[in-house]
């Protein structure tokens, strides 16, 4: 089994402080995608521990974004910033919002040769306002990529805090939030064609039913992770090959509100291939 892990760490150094490497240590995924990294590369690694092979991409604003893959085994490439054809890359230029690492399959089992790894941190946007035309535009060239990538028919997974609550099953206070970024009609369209008409998969929602939830982030503030008043806006998003192939998927949630190291949950999920 290959096991992937996705995590919105809220600062990686603080994560560790807080508890994430007993968490890393007893999950031991193959590959890890963080967001909201928050640190230099030297940093990340340090936090990290050794046998990681990682690619990162840093905010140029410091202490904000940032976002990276890690594996345990060396990448046959990776590629930083989002440029897909026909969008202005410099848009995105050192914004640490999206990484992609290439990862060799063993092709007699997985039917592909090639499993391509992302990591993304789509922006937090506000109705009516400029970051939200920002956050629709980015969402827009997220599509675009993802397009690009299915093209030659390798496997994919993109994975992050995509800041966007699919369905009312996905976030616990979906009537107040109508009018609200994370839960616009225009967002939740984004994710009616991605997974209706070009056939990506969100995998935790295909193994966990109809739900409510699993949600993947409570506020620090309050009675939200006491009472599960949750989001559901980390995902794992796979090219419908290999979602065929997952076999468990799960949200990491704490045990406790004091357990927590992140305001995020890990979301994890088993594919049944193999890396060489």
């Amino acid at each position: 089994m290959l096991t992937i892990a996705t995590a919105n760490v809220n600062g990686v150094r603080a994560a560790v402080r807080r508890g994430m490497g007993p968490w890393l240590t007893g999950r031991a995924p193959d590959l890890l995608a963080l967001q909201e990294v928050r640190a230099p590369d030297d940093a990340l690694v340090e936090a990290l521990g050794e046998g990681w092979h990682v690619v990162h991409e840093e905010a140029a604003a410091k202490g904000r974004a940032g976002v990276a893959v890690a594996g345990r085994r060396p990448f046959e490439a990776v590629r930083v910033g989002l440029a897909p054809a026909g969008v202005d890359a410099s848009a995105y230029d050192h914004s640490g919002r999206w990484v992609e690492a290439d990862v060799a399959l063993d092709a007699a089992s997985s039917g592909a040769g090639l499993l391509t790894v992302v990591s993304t941190y789509v922006h937090t946007g506000e109705a009516g306002t400029p970051r939200q035309v920002e956050k629709l535009a980015f969402l827009d060239a997220v599509l675009a990529r993802m397009t690009e990538l299915a093209a030659d028919g390798r496997h994919v997974v993109v994975m992050g805090d995509l800041n966007v609550a699919h369905r009312e099953a996905d976030l616990k206070n979906w009537k107040g939030n109508l009018k609200k970024s994370g839960f616009l009609p225009e967002e939740r369209a984004w994710f009616d064609r991605l997974l209706g008409e070009l056939g990506w998969v969100d995998v935790v929602r295909a193994a966990a039913g109809e739900g409510p939830g699993p949600y993947t982030w409570w506020s620090w503030r309050g009675q939200a992770f006491d009472t599960d008043a949750g989001w559901r806006i980390d995902y794992q998003i796979a090219s419908a090959g290999l979602a065929a192939r997952a076999v468990k998927a799960e949200v990491d949630r704490a045990h406790t509100y004091a357990a927590r190291w992140s305001d995020h949950a890990p979301v994890v999920v088993e594919y049944d291939v193999h890396a060489r």
